[in-house]
């Protein structure tokens, strides 16, 4: 009996011919450092997993990711945005449209709960963010 148990156990926690596992939230610190070709084939091979995922696998690696960022102090957040802005500053205006376009095409992708579930972790970041940071963010978006 404690066999059959542990193999319906092991059979629903492991992931079965055709689903992905959920994919493993990278170190911010480390993607930092991989120069932009290593990032974008882990950033494919990510999408890829996560595509294959279920709606629920997708909204635990966002929330994985949400709290690995948040166990960051402001400082090193703020030194992680500075790092990716000024790669995205050095980026051709086409790979800027590609990349932007191909996050609203995700976005839209989304089922209208996973959206919403979306805005809502976007407003709880938010209310998360130091008054330094929300300054910050506030200036960048008036200046768009």
């Amino acid at each position: 009996m404690k066999w059959a148990m542990l193999w319906l156990v092991m059979s629903l926690l492991s992931p079965r011919p055709g689903q992905a596992a959920v994919p493993e939230v990278p170190d911010p610190a480390a993607w930092v450092k991989l120069d932009p070709a290593e990032q974008a084939a882990r950033r494919a091979e990510l999408k890829q997993q996560l595509r294959q995922a279920s709606p629920q696998e997708r909204a635990a690696f966002r929330s994985s990711l949400r709290e690995r960022l948040e166990e960051m102090s402001p400082e090193q957040r703020q030194a992680l945005a500075e790092k990716t802005r000024e790669r995205w500053q050095k980026l051709a205006p086409e790979e800027r449209h590609r990349l932007i376009k191909e996050r609203r095409d995700r976005v839209r992708a989304m089922s209208p709960e996973e959206r919403k579930q979306l805005i809502e972790q976007r407003r709880e970041i938010l209310g998360k963010l130091s008054p330094e940071e929300r300054a910050l963010l506030r200036e960048k978006l008036t200046d768009r």
